[in-house]
């Protein structure tokens, strides 16, 4: 896993509007739920993605709000393999109950 350059980051978040980076080794996204019960059905299949991918998300629930976060920490940064992963978030999201 190699990190990222400033300009490959840039670019992967022009692609995801909805991530925001929160300083040079974090990106994070809420999602919102319409009952608590949806949000932790999310948070399932989200920990079952990266058991299997063994890159593991800070994870948040608050009531009807889930908080993703991530970084690659060997790389002490973001990768590509972090990209990969909220990319898949955000289509287990638009296969999510809202």
């Amino acid at each position: 896993m190699e990190r990222l350059t400033e300009e490959q980051i840039t670019k992967e978040l022009e692609q995801l509007p909805k991530w925001k980076r929160l300083d040079e080794k974090w990106v994070a996204r809420k999602y919102h739920f319409k009952n608590y019960l949806a949000g932790v059905r999310f948070v399932d299949q989200i920990a079952e993605y990266a058991e299997g991918k063994n890159h593991h998300p800070f994870i948040s629930i608050d009531y009807k709000a889930v908080t993703l976060k991530i970084t690659s920490w060997q790389a002490k940064g973001l990768t590509d393999v972090d990209f990969e992963m909220v990319k898949h978030f955000d289509e287990l999201y638009e296969a999510a109950e809202k």
